[in-house]
């Protein structure tokens, strides 16, 4: 295959990635799913997230690994791809797509129900349709500016999570053991629920992966990545367990949720400081999830191109590059009618959707680091590097099976089909697997990574 002269720009630096991974997680996203999860858990969220927290940890510590050894745009598909092999590589590729693909949608439902809940008048169509338009057009014109208006964002959301803790223990807060403990204490009864919980939360620190999907646009990728990645993961997951704790003192009372969990942060805000702090929640979080709608559209427009250059997906579609802006405006275009699912599927689906794929793509990261820098390299002949190649990696993987476990059926169900579709599409592409999958040369990785 004929290599590509234009190449993405290198321009991101390791704090540049940090906002890019926080500004794609949401600092206030934890609002997202918080009423879906703290039914699930029934309120016992700060658990599910240091769960789901440790379970991440260590894949995070994966995701480093590879990020040194093989700094490519396509993040868990190449990893696997370059060390599995190209069939293996797609069908996780595949899975991977499915979670990327969600994320942009589920942002956007995001701010169609909150816009909508602000401004009655206005339809949800209405601001979904033009919330895509308005974020594919900053995509085509380059990461370097995602990025600028990345660092605006998360500044903000800061700024009302700082008002929203002081608010919440200057108001609410009451020293009583029991009521301190609620959230902490679980009764065995519980415990599928907040397992159940827990899986739904990976969605939530999506963020520390698509961080590696920058590969080709990083100044210094080998070390800039993995720091990235540590950062975002300590901040965002401090954050996360920190804003559901002080949720729960304020509003305990999860059963008043159901069943309207999309909106229970409303409830949450109103009771910290009222109809205007209710409509400063909703200003500051539809600003954020906007920039989450900016960074994971980004992300997954990285992933198609990178399986574009390598041939499993048409290259004259997803592998173009625009000439002038070195953005691959094709998949941008491609990503944003596919967003357009967001008009009919539900938050709570979604979500689940979102998890399925991401944790078949954590389980894979972990194994690619056994199998590249244990078996293939054999670099585990001390204690440190037994510990960092296999043991580490192989807990990430135990983990990662066990959230995996813990979905519900509808979501099993719809990503089992997802993985079917993949698999017929890689029949034909293969002509019945007597031909490899596509792949760009050894040669042609080097000169991109160099």
């Amino acid at each position: 295959m004929q290599q590509n002269t234009v190449q993405m720009k290198r321009v991101l630096t390791t704090p540049a990635l940090v906002f890019f991974g926080l500004a794609y997680m949401v600092p206030l996203g934890i609002f997202t799913t918080y009423g879906q999860v703290t039914v699930l858990s029934e309120g016992h969220l700060p658990i599910a997230y240091l769960i789901t927290l440790a379970a991440v940890l260590f894949t995070a510590f994966s995701y480093c690994r590879m990020t040194s050894a093989l700094p490519l745009a396509g993040s868990a598909y190449s990893y696997v791809q370059k060390t599995f092999g190209g069939t293996l590589g797609f069908l996780v590729g595949w899975a991977q797509l499915l979670d990327y693909l969600f994320l942009p949608i589920i942002n956007y439902i995001a701010i169609g129900i909150f816009v909508h809940e602000a401004f009655p008048n206005i339809p949800i169509p209405v601001i979904i349709c033009s919330t895509i338009a308005i974020v594919s057009i900053m995509n085509i014109l380059g990461i370097k500016l995602v990025s600028s208006m990345n660092m605006l964002i998360i500044s903000m959301q800061i700024v009302f999570i700082a008002v929203f803790l002081y608010l919440s223990f200057k108001t609410n807060f009451v020293l009583d053991t029991e009521a301190l403990l609620a959230p902490l204490t679980l009764a065995a009864d519980q415990v599928p629920g907040l397992f159940a919980g827990a899986a739904v939360l990976c969605l939530a620190f999506l963020g520390f992966d698509a961080i590696s999907t920058m590969a080709e646009e990083t100044k210094d990728a080998r070390s800039a990545l993995p720091k990235a990645i540590i950062y975002t993961v300590f901040i965002a997951g401090t954050l996360f367990v920190v804003i559901s704790y002080s949720a729960h003192l304020i509003y305990p009372m999860w059963q008043d949720f159901i069943p309207n969990t999309d909106t229970a942060s409303l409830a949450v805000m109103k009771q910290v400081g009222g109809a205007m702090m209710a409509s400063s929640f909703i200003t500051a979080y539809v600003i954020g999830v906007f920039a989450s709608a900016m960074t994971s559209q980004a992300s997954i427009v990285r992933i198609f191109y990178a399986m574009g250059r390598d041939g499993v997906l048409p290259r004259s579609l997803f592998a173009y590059l625009h000439p002038k802006l070195n953005t691959p405006v094709y998949s941008i275009i491609f990503v944003a009618v596919a967003s357009l699912l967001s008009l009919v599927l539900s938050l709570s689906m979604v979500a689940s959707m979102i998890s399925f794929g991401a944790l078949i793509a954590f389980t894979f990261v972990n194994l690619s680091v056994i199998k590249h820098f244990y078996i293939d390299r054999k670099e585990a002949l001390d204690g440190k590097k037994l510990i960092t190649c296999l043991i580490m990696p192989s807990i990430g993987v135990i983990l990662t099976l066990w959230l995996w476990t813990s979905l519900d059926r509808e979501a099993f169900t719809v990503g089992l089909c997802w993985l079917a579709a993949g698999a017929i599409y890689l029949t034909l592409l293969t002509h019945g697997f007597t031909r490899r999958p596509p792949a760009i040369s050894d040669d042609e990785t080097n000169m991109i990574i160099n």
